[in-house]
């Protein structure tokens, strides 16, 4: 029986992972910033408290996790926070404060767990990105920005953990209206859409809340548990109709063609 620690099952795309490795028999450590009591009466589930942004706590939750169920076969860094706002006026705090979860968040969790996968020579470590790393949408510069950083760090891991028998992937969700991105872009992205970008924002936005094939939490799920089963040497994993067709639109197109074929649809929508 294998044992999986996710990160940020408070709700959304973690909270369906989770209940979709317990249904299919796995341990799980269910990890949050404040754990809800009401997850917890599953004698295969552990809700631990844990902050990505700080060492101590991430220690503490990997320890926790060994501690409770002997190991951790997988861990999925999916904890992000969402941002949507006109670069020109994003302060550099709010873009730290991106960074500091989306990007050296999940570095951190990566790095404090490599030593015990190393130690028992086999592991895999699964970053959750977003289809933004195939198509970099407007107004959310910087969370591309943290989210496209992972990608290339787990690209460049993918080739140096193999020697160590640790498999690293990628799954790249789409957008699903609702999930935590929603709420958290929303309130942090008060005031930072000054009065040029305002009316395109906001017909932007109401694409994003009903788009054409969005993405729900469990077709993340699912392709969270393909990549932790997964025995090739795949890397990404695209999650959800939108996801997956901006992929293959980037993998079998020129850049020329997939920038101009974004450039219509873009102009189309608003």
């Amino acid at each position: 029986m294998k044992t999986v620690l996710i990160t940020g099952c408070s709700s959304g795309y973690g909270k369906a992972t989770a209940e979709y490795f317990l249904e299919r028999g796995w341990k799980v450590i269910a990890t949050m910033r404040q754990p809800d009591p009401g997850l917890s009466g599953h004698d295969r589930l552990r809700v631990v408290q844990l902050d990505v942004t700080n060492g101590a706590s991430i220690d503490h939750a990997i320890r926790h996790g060994i501690a409770a169920f002997g190991k951790i076969d997988v861990m999925v860094n999916n904890a992000g926070i969402g941002l949507f706002s006109a670069f020109e006026v994003t302060p550099t705090k709010t873009i730290r404060e991106v960074f500091e979860t989306n990007t050296f968040g999940t570095m951190a969790m990566t790095q404090a767990v490599i030593p015990h996968m190393r130690e028992r020579g086999e592991g895999t470590i699964i970053n959750v990105t977003s289809s933004v790393c195939f198509a970099g949408m407007p107004l959310v510069a910087p969370y591309a920005a943290s989210k496209w950083a992972i990608e290339g760090f787990t690209e460049s891991l993918f080739f140096e953990l193999d020697a160590l028998g640790i498999r690293v992937r990628l799954v790249e969700p789409g957008y699903g209206p609702g999930t935590a991105f929603s709420a958290n872009g929303m309130e942090r992205m008060s005031g930072l859409v000054s009065a040029p970008y305002q009316a395109y924002a906001g017909e932007l936005l109401a694409q994003f809340e009903s788009p054409d094939a969005a993405t729900v939490a469990h077709q993340v799920a699912a392709a969270v548990f393909a990549a932790a089963t997964d025995e090739t040497e795949r890397l990404r994993f695209p999650a959800g109709p939108d996801s997956e067709h901006l992929a293959n639109a980037r993998w079998n197109s020129t850049d020329e063609q997939f920038l101009a074929g974004m450039q219509l649809m873009l102009r189309s929508k608003v």
